[in-house]
């Protein structure tokens, strides 16, 4: 059964920064493959995409709220993508889940919170 886990989230306070860390688990489970997205939801809104990360290593923000400010990796020795969050504001105070998609496969993993607040 195939598992991702996030860590790294927590409280930070505006201006902070923190990493958050998704390992990725399970017999047959090829982490190269996939392409990792992270999503943010806040409370009472929709989920929404706000990066990934190619098979190849190329790394794309999708949401504007975070073009420019930072860049999701993957270590694929590690089974690991992460994303570091800096210069917190509450506009990204949400809940962070991490996504592992294919052409024939998707699994997500439960989220990490991260609530900003001084």
């Amino acid at each position: 059964q195939v598992q991702l886990v996030e860590s790294g989230g927590g409280m930070v306070q505006p201006g902070g920064s923190l990493r958050l860390s998704c390992a990725a688990s399970g017999a047959g489970f090829t982490f190269s493959r996939y392409v990792m997205h992270w999503y943010r939801q806040a409370p009472g809104k929709e989920r929404e995409l706000v990066a990934l990360i190619t098979p190849a290593g190329v790394a794309t923000n999708v949401l504007d709220a975070v073009k420019g400010r930072f860049t999701t990796s993957r270590d694929d020795t590690k089974n690991t993508v992460y994303l570091p969050l800096n210069s917190m504001s509450s506009e990204l105070s949400a809940m962070y889940f991490c996504n592992a998609r294919s052409l024939a496969r998707t699994y997500w993993g439960p989220g990490t919170q991260v609530p900003v607040s001084s």
